[in-house]
């Protein structure tokens, strides 16, 4: 029997603008002192550009009202896909990683004068400097995110960050630098993040378009899913990938194709077992979107995802959810607010 499910929206909202900027790539968590945190990249000129930082907002009632926004990280490198944990030692650790993408990008979607900056700044940029700064970090913070230490390389980056374990283990899987075209690789951090190694690595099928932005969640002790964005060519194939392991992330499934179409992928485990997950879908019914397991996984609820935010083009998504005290679901992710407006930070508050 199919059970019918459908979200119910208690509030949609701006929680931060910031006039002719672009905010992206959020990722929110409820600390044991109940407090919200959400960290992204903001203070941007576009999707690509060289003046991207890491930044956060805090909200101590329930996603009610926000702060005003602080600077996590600000590299002479684009600073781009901010993930924040809570330790179980009390630590905050903020991931994101510097690229240097803007080199690249058209020209044609900037004015003259817009990408002049960028060629003026690029050419700042000695190979030193891309060689100290290039790559995926951590920073940790002892004070609540007041004060935060240097920063550590993590070897890969990941859209949300990593993943803390029931034993303490710190894991996160991605693609080193400058290999997206080889199987996921695995880290570890045993030291509440002050170091990181390869563990293992999460295979995946050779087929068309490469895999990334994995999001893992342990729902027992050593068994965890992980889920990944599928880079098709062709968008409306992007559906997202499942691997799972049995042994604490040590071995890993091949990965296989499920049914939701979108990415990249976000999950938590709720209070009363399930498990949802939160995606953006870039084409016909775009918005953000989530999903379902009632049963750790083996099977999701594609037939009734739910939509819990329209958008009104596809520069969306990247949404990370929390469950409150009572039960609902409080989801951030970033898109255009106003049509002509760049995108900003958005929430919904919904129940499933």
């Amino acid at each position: 029997m199919i059970m019918k499910t459908s979200a119910t929206i208690i509030s949609t909202k701006v929680i931060c603008k910031q006039p002719d900027r672009y905010i992206g790539w959020p990722t929110i968590i409820r600390t044991r002192m109940n407090e919200l945190l959400v960290v992204f990249s903001g203070d941007r000129e576009g999707h690509v550009c060289p003046w991207g930082k890491t930044q956060m907002i805090r909200s101590q009632d329930n996603g009610e009202s926000w702060s005003s926004v602080s600077t996590v990280s600000n590299t002479p490198l684009d600073d781009r896909d901010a993930g924040i944990v809570e330790t179980q030692d009390g630590t905050l650790l903020v991931f994101h990683f510097s690229d240097v993408g803007f080199d690249q990008w058209p020209c044609s979607l900037y004015s003259k004068q817009t990408y002049d900056s960028w060629r003026r700044h690029s050419g700042k940029l000695d190979a030193a400097i891309r060689k100290q700064w290039l790559g995926p970090w951590v920073r940790r913070s002892v004070t609540n995110g007041h004060t935060w230490e240097g920063y550590s390389n993590t070897i890969v980056s990941c859209s949300h960050g990593a993943t803390q374990l029931a034993d303490g283990r710190i894991l996160m899987a991605g693609h080193p630098l400058n290999q997206r075209g080889e199987a996921l690789t695995v880290v570890e951090s045993c030291d509440d993040g002050l170091t990181w190694h390869i563990l293992t690595m999460m295979p995946h099928p050779t087929i068309e378009g490469g895999f990334g932005e994995v999001n893992i969640l342990e729902y027992e002790s050593n068994r965890l899913i992980a889920l990944m964005r599928h880079q098709h060519p062709d968008i409306s194939k992007r559906y997202l990938w499942q691997s799972t392991s049995s042994d604490g992330g040590r071995t890993w499934c091949e990965a296989v194709k499920t049914g939701m179409l979108g990415y990249p992928p976000h999950m938590v485990a709720l209070q009363n077992g399930w498990i949802v997950v939160v995606y953006g879908l870039r084409i016909d019914k775009q918005g953000i979107w989530a999903c379902l397991s009632r049963d750790a996984g083996m099977t999701w609820d594609v037939d009734t995802g739910m939509c819990i935010s329209k958008a009104p083009n596809g520069d969306l998504g990247y949404p990370a959810s929390v469950q409150l005290e009572d039960g609902s679901i409080y989801t951030v992710f970033y898109q255009v607010d106003t049509p002509g407006e760049k995108p900003c930070l958005m929430a919904t508050h919904w129940q499933h």
